[in-house]
Parts: C-alpha cells; structure tokens; sequence
C-alpha cells in the first residue's frame, strides 16, 4: 500500500507521514534569518517530533536547522543575497512531506556603516568636521551591528561585541574616558559583550549580552540611572540584575524593559515622561506600575510611546502638539491608551511627533508637523494617529528625538522625510520634505538611526 508520502500500517490501520509546514514568515538578517512556521494540518495520526528548516542560499549551498516544535527559529547562514526557505516535519513514521522552497528573503552578507547630517563636532565619522548630505560609508568594514545616534554624537556595536564611539564629547559621551571630541570610530574599552545600544541626547544606555544594563555620558536629572546625576565618561553599570532587554535613552529620561515585562523609567520627569503619576525626578531605575506585558519601548523629547505583548499602544508625557495621539494636547503623567486597536507594533518617539508601525505594515504618524515631519504632504499638526499614504510594506522607522523621521521598506529602500537643514535626510540637498523621499536607490538598507537636530546614522547590508 501506499499514501499521499508513505505510510507504515497494518490492513485497516495506516499510518502515515505529515504533511508540510506551512511557513509564514522569513525576517532575515546578517547570515541568519529566523523562520517563523506552521504545524501540519495532518500530522500523519502520530505526535510530530521535529522539524527541519532548509535554506538554499544564492551560492547554490543549502544549510538547515532543526527544531523541536513549530513557531519561530533562527538558521544561521553561510552567504547572503536572495535566499529561499523549505520546512519539513518528522514523526515516528519518517519524514513527511517537504513544502519546497516558495519564500524567499534577502539575507545579508555584511553591514557598512554610513552616516550624513551636521558634522560640526565629526560625528559624521569620516575623520572630517564637515557636513554631508547625502550618505558617505565610515571606513571599510562590513562588521557593524547596532547602531545609535545622539544630538552631536554617534555610537555602534560591531559583531565581535566592541563598542566604539564618536562625535562630541564635552559630556563623556563618546565613552572613551576622554572629553575629547572624536571624528572617527573610537573603540570603548576592550570588552566584547556589548549588545543593543540606544543613544539619548548625550548620554548613552546598552545592555550587554549578559542582560546587564550600563550607561554614560550626561547625567543630570539621574538620565544614566546610577543613583547620581554627575556625567560619566565611560560606561558604569546600572544596578546589579541581568534581566534587561530593551532600553531607549530620550533627552534626559530612559526607559528600559525587563524580560519578565516589567517597565522601568529614570532621569527628567517635568511633563511626566517617567509614567509615574506624578513629577518627581528618579536617577534610577523605577518600575511603572505592576504590569509585565511591556514589549518595546521608545522615548522622545520629553514624551514615550511603548507597545504592550497584547499589541495595543501607550503613551505618556508632553502633548502640547498632539505627540501622545490621544485625539487632545492634555499631558499624561502616566500610560494611557491610544485608541483600541491590537496590531501595533513598533513605535519611535520624535522630539515633538511620534512614528507608529502596525503589523499590517501601515506607517501611522502624530504630533507637530511645522517641518514636515509626519509625511502627510502638509504641515499641519495632528493629535491623532493618521496613515503616511495608502501603503503596507513599512519595516522599521526612526524618528526618536528628532524633527525629521527616517523608514526602511520591506524592500530595503530607505525613505525620509521632515527637517531638511545640515542634510538631514541624506538626499543631497537642505530642503525640508512632507512626504516620503527615498534615499538613493540602494535596496539593501538594514537599520537605520536618525539623531538629534537632523543627523542621521545608519548601516547598509551588502549582499553577495
């Protein structure tokens, strides 16, 4: 007897392999990419004990990852370029059907790091103190990783964990336990354990890959969280947990996520930006509320907007331009909920406006719009969320404590608009722009940071 892939039975009690995976969903990165799939709807009448996750990478090479169970998991690759995908799920009776290689994604091979805006301090990196309006490439590397952008200075990680800083420094917010200004990468320290970087307006917050959280640079008002409101010129650690896993450093307030969901808030709190209720200044880490459902965070000027696990947006602080879009200007000492929709995604806090991503794609924006810098081909203010066009293929945006907002596609172009002035957004001229202008025509873009008073950083994956 046979069936649909071969199945092992007796006379009247086949059993059979599964069916295929159905995958749902490839977000790629510098060789790797995580693969999000589905159970079989058959199953083959047995308990599915693993899957197989096969990637045909542009050089001809497959490679594959197995997981236990269906959901998300990362393939790490071995070349980038156009990179197509293929599941397979396993039972006690064998292999089950494979679903072919239907999704594709571009993987990434490197990251280059490129920079453009004001570089009166070099914070433009090219070792110059002039400024650029369109994107130059910082030196030859491929090995960037994350990336930060403050009002005069920039910092980075590259893939080994270094740390390296650039720009001003009158504040010790190079990190490099100087107060010399920098107009090339400087590397902080020796440590490779460096992860996820966020820089406010000067001062700086990382976590390391041990869930440590560390901060220097500015530190009055209690920004950096150490119990001090002195400036620190090289990084000190916050505190002794190691559970921390999003930070976002505003003007002079930070905010920071746990990996339980916990929120904390420290530094400025004059319009309630910390979300405590009232406007008493912290200089450390200071949980908002009991809940644990916070899943991303972004702080601005003097405002924040964060998204929660079951998808809904809250704000509070400043909303004298309608940045909180809460359909007023009354400030929010404390979190409230923008509308009653779950499929937000991804926020970014604006000097006086705020980006908002669904998980449809959709690019919604609100608050002051005097440059531009909510897209909608006006300048017009809105205390609302209202949509930047009809389309539903935006990735990621920046926009946090600027006047000017930076987007990457699903495509890999990336996009600008708002405050023009010192090249801002990076398209060759110092014209303010109300609408979304692409960048160059390069479809590699990966992150993207955009700084303070209109500079930009941001790393281009080059495929191979």
């Amino acid at each position: 007897m046979t069936g649909k892939s071969g199945f092992i039975g007796g006379p009247t009690d086949p059993f059979e392999t599964p069916d295929a995976p159905e995958i749902t969903g490839v977000s790629a990165g510098v060789l790797t990419a995580d693969v999000t799939f589905t159970a079989p709807t058959d199953t083959g009448g047995a308990t599915i004990d693993s899957y197989v996750i096969t990637a045909k990478q542009s050089d001809g090479t497959s490679v594959s990852q197995t997981a236990s169970a269906a959901g998300t998991t990362s393939i790490t690759l071995t070349a980038g370029g156009t990179t197509t995908f293929g599941a397979q799920a396993f039972n006690l009776y064998g292999a089950g059907q494979f679903s072919g290689l239907g999704n594709s994604s571009t993987v990434f091979s490197g990251q280059e790091l490129y920079s453009w805006g004001d570089g009166f301090y070099g914070q433009i990196g090219d070792d110059a103190r002039v400024d650029r309006s369109s994107p130059v490439q910082i030196g030859a590397l491929t090995n960037w990783n994350n990336i930060g952008a403050g009002q005069q200075m920039r910092s980075a990680t590259k893939t080994d964990g270094t740390l390296w800083g650039w720009g001003r420094n009158n504040a010790g917010q190079v990190g490099d336990n100087t107060a010399i200004d920098r107009s090339s990468p400087v590397q902080i320290g020796a440590l490779t354990t460096w992860d996820k970087i966020s820089d406010g307006t000067a001062h700086v917050m990382l976590i390391k890959t041990d869930g440590t959280l560390w901060g220097f640079g500015q530190g009055g008002f209690g920004r950096i969280g150490n119990n001090k409101t002195n400036d620190s010129s090289s990084p000190v650690q916050i505190g002794s947990e190691t559970n921390w896993t999003e930070v976002s450093a505003g003007n002079a307030h930070t905010a920071v996520i746990t990996s339980s969901g916990e929120l904390y808030t420290m530094g400025l709190n004059n319009y309630g930006q910390l979300g405590h209720g009232d406007a008493i200044y912290l200089s450390s880490p200071t949980q908002v509320g009991l809940l644990t459902n916070w899943s991303s965070v972004s702080a601005g000027n003097s405002h924040c907007l964060a998204v929660k696990t079951d998808g809904t947006l809250w704000v509070w602080g400043n909303n004298l331009y309608g940045q909180l879009g809460t359909g007023n200007t009354t400030r929010r000492s404390s979190p409230v909920q923008v509308g009653a929709l779950t499929d937000w995604s991804s926020v970014s806090a604006g000097a006086t406006h705020s980006m908002a991503i669904n998980t449809s794609g959709e690019l919604y924006a609100f608050g002051e719009n005097n440059l531009g810098q909510l897209g909608q081909d006006n300048t017009t203010n809105t205390n609302s969320p209202v949509q930047i066009g009809a389309l539903s293929n935006w990735k990621f945006v920046s926009c946090k404590n600027t006047y000017h907002t930076l987007a990457r596609k699903t495509d890999g172009t990336l996009w600008a608009w708002g405050r023009g002035a010192d090249g801002a957004n990076g398209v060759n001229d110092n014209v303010n722009k109300s609408s979304p202008v692409q960048i160059g025509s390069e479809t590699t873009w990966n992150k993207v940071s955009a700084g303070k008073t209109g500079q930009s950083l941001a790393t281009i994956g080059i495929t191979s």
